[in-house]
């Protein structure tokens, strides 16, 4: 269960399942993880067009959704890239005031 900050009374609830025992703490970091997925879902559909298909076969489909996913990890590797090489220059961050 997780209790909203800005509005006490709501609640979300978490249903797990698993073959053998899992500590209390791994289910929460799990639960946490959540917002990193959906962060990247969003950023794919934004980005490479994850959910602007229209086709009619499963393989058609399953092409586009490769390709997308593709594009994705190769922009989140580049800008990965960037940052450690920015970050190797010295170079000011981009919320610094110049």
């Amino acid at each position: 269960m997780r209790r909203s900050i800005s509005k006490p009374s709501e609640l979300a609830y978490y249903i797990c399942h698993t073959s053998t025992p899992v500590p209390i703490v791994e289910l929460v970091r799990v639960a946490g993880s959540r917002w990193a997925v959906e962060e990247t879902f969003q950023f794919a559909k934004n980005e490479t067009g994850l959910d602007d298909y229209q086709v009619r076969k499963y393989d058609a489909w399953y092409r586009r959704i490769t390709l997308s996913m593709l594009a994705a990890a190769f922009l989140a590797v580049t800008a990965h890239r960037e940052r450690l090489r920015d970050d190797q220059k010295g170079a000011p961050s981009a919320t610094s005031n110049n």
